[in-house]
């Protein structure tokens, strides 16, 4: 779809500031986990206030196993990706695992890749304890910060896999403390993930920052899902919080059988895929095409490798 023909929307840029607002109006925060372009283009369309670029994108669209191989080359190439197809979204890049954990130093470096070079307005970290740490160094050096707390898939294995947390009350204190750990870090949002709603409740109301739902019910101030979850593009594992409300990928599986089918059955191209040719050009081109002296009017001059 050209821009010229897909949908505007007069909404300035989400800022900070305006999801604060949000925030306090008790107006849902829209937000959605993307990687590309044309998702990205969707995503604007549809007017969502704010894109996450996940590193799960590394099992999504790179075809890893999990997370964990993910790099910043790669994160950063998938944020400048999306970061051309939107204007009006807060738009926020993951820091893959291991790019911030060794040092502050290591952490604000990472950072400040995602902000100048992928022109994101936030970056994101998993985790309390250490995490905070690096949050809070990263914070004081001027780049907003998104924590991220319950399941952090980066560390899903020593959290016993990929299932919800908090679900006792010590590791729903664990959770707690990982919360306001990256809180008082000076993160202005956190990512709460496949978190008992009653356990997020409770949490929630003590934190000053603004909360991001992802399996976590209805007590965070907004919500996020996968675009590739919500729109059908994955038809592998979903997880329980997630809802598909569209089945692109059955569409695009359609789309592809019918044109393979018309190729072999000579359907397509059809007379009007086509290009025409003024008949006097082509009697010309048969008249030199019959000559026997029929040669390119190309030459090289050069000589094979020995």
């Amino acid at each position: 779809m050209s821009s010229a023909s897909r949908p505007q929307h007069d909404r300035p840029p989400v800022s900070i500031t305006r999801l604060a607002e949000m925030k306090e109006a008790g107006e849902p925060i829209a937000m959605v986990t993307a990687y590309d372009f044309p998702s990205a283009q969707v995503i604007e369309d549809a007017g969502a206030d704010m894109v996450l670029v996940g590193d799960s994108a590394a099992n999504t669209i790179l075809g890893y196993d999990s997370t964990v191989p993910v790099g910043m080359d790669e994160m950063v190439m998938l944020a400048k990706a999306v970061r051309r197809g939107t204007k009006t979204p807060f738009l926020v890049g993951d820091l893959p695992f291991g790019s911030y954990e060794a040092s502050n130093e290591l952490a604000i470096a990472s950072a400040q890749r995602m902000i100048k070079e992928a022109g994101c307005d936030a970056i994101k970290l998993e985790g309390g304890g250490t995490s905070a740490e690096r949050a809070a160094a990263i914070v004081q050096a001027g780049i907003p910060v998104v924590g991220h707390v319950g399941l952090t898939p980066q560390t899903a294995t020593a959290l016993g896999g990929f299932k919800a947390q908090g679900k006792t009350a010590a590791a729903a204190i664990k959770v707690a403390e990982d919360a306001i750990a990256l809180d008082q870090a000076g993160c202005f949002a956190i990512v709460f993930e496949a978190i008992p709603e009653a356990v997020a409740e409770m949490i929630v109301a003590k934190l000053d920052a603004i909360t991001i739902g992802i399996g976590a019910g209805n007590a965070t101030d907004g919500q996020v899902l996968v675009f590739f979850d919500l729109t059908g593009l994955n038809d592998g594992f979903m997880a329980k919080f997630a809802k598909r409300y569209a089945d692109v990928r059955g569409e695009m599986r359609r789309g592809v059988e019918g044109y393979v089918n018309e190729v072999r059955s000579g359907a397509f191209p059809a007379p009007e895929h086509v290009y025409s040719v003024d008949p006097s050009e082509l009697e010309a081109l048969r008249q030199r095409l019959n000559r026997e002296d029929l040669e390119s009017n190309y030459s090289w001059d050069w000589e094979p490798l020995s």
